[in-house]
Protein backbone atom coordinates (compact mmCIF):
# COMPACT_ATOMS: atom_id res chain seq x y z
CA UNK A 1 0.00 0.00 0.00
CA UNK A 2 1.32 3.30 -0.86
CA UNK A 3 1.51 6.31 2.07
CA UNK A 4 -1.98 8.13 0.75
CA UNK A 5 -3.82 4.81 1.43
CA UNK A 6 -2.59 4.25 4.57
CA UNK A 7 -3.44 8.14 5.69
CA UNK A 8 -6.68 8.84 4.08
CA UNK A 9 -8.02 12.26 4.96
CA UNK A 10 -11.92 11.24 5.21
CA UNK A 11 -13.11 8.11 6.04
CA UNK A 12 -16.58 8.88 4.93
CA UNK A 13 -18.88 7.40 2.17
CA UNK A 14 -18.08 8.90 -1.40
CA UNK A 15 -21.54 7.90 -2.43
CA UNK A 16 -23.24 10.42 0.11
CA UNK A 17 -20.92 13.11 -0.85
CA UNK A 18 -21.91 12.19 -4.57
CA UNK A 19 -25.75 12.20 -3.48
CA UNK A 20 -25.52 15.34 -1.59
CA UNK A 21 -23.30 17.18 -4.97
CA UNK A 22 -26.69 15.97 -7.11
CA UNK A 23 -29.01 17.03 -5.04
CA UNK A 24 -27.68 20.86 -4.76
CA UNK A 25 -27.29 20.99 -8.14
CA UNK A 26 -30.16 19.30 -9.03
CA UNK A 27 -32.16 21.86 -7.00
CA UNK A 28 -30.30 24.63 -8.19
CA UNK A 29 -31.38 24.16 -12.03
CA UNK A 30 -34.78 23.80 -10.86
CA UNK A 31 -34.86 26.60 -9.41
CA UNK A 32 -33.49 28.24 -12.39
CA UNK A 33 -36.31 26.72 -14.23
CA UNK A 34 -38.93 27.93 -12.06
CA UNK A 35 -37.99 31.39 -11.53
CA UNK A 36 -37.55 31.31 -16.03
CA UNK A 37 -41.06 30.09 -15.84
CA UNK A 38 -42.61 32.58 -13.79
CA UNK A 39 -40.54 35.11 -15.21
CA UNK A 40 -42.44 33.72 -18.92
CA UNK A 41 -45.89 34.14 -17.21
CA UNK A 42 -45.82 37.53 -16.10
CA UNK A 43 -44.40 38.80 -19.21
CA UNK A 44 -47.27 37.76 -20.76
Amino acid sequence: MNEFEQNVQSKRNDAIDSGVGFAVSFGFFTVMFFIAVIVEFVSR
